[in-house]
């Protein structure tokens, strides 16, 4: 799954975000919309890790991605 798929179906996607991401608010979600640096900067700042390891987590989760995702 590429970031586009990801970001063209963010509605759809946001949640399996949110489960993986627990601390981030709806409100963060919706100031994301599927941009894939404003969600890792919304990972780094609600967890207080570094931007690499923020980077990190999002390259895994968005590995995970599959067509699943977008029903």
């Amino acid at each position: 799954m590429n970031w586009d798929q990801i970001k063209g179906n963010w509605k759809q996607v946001a949640g399996k975000a949110k489960e993986q991401w627990g601390q981030l608010t709806e409100d963060d979600l919706d100031i994301v919309a599927g941009r894939r640096e404003q969600l890792a900067g919304k990972i780094q700042e609600r967890y207080g890790i570094a931007k690499e390891d923020a980077e990190k987590q999002l390259a895994d989760w968005e590995r995970k991605a599959s067509e699943s995702w977008f029903k």
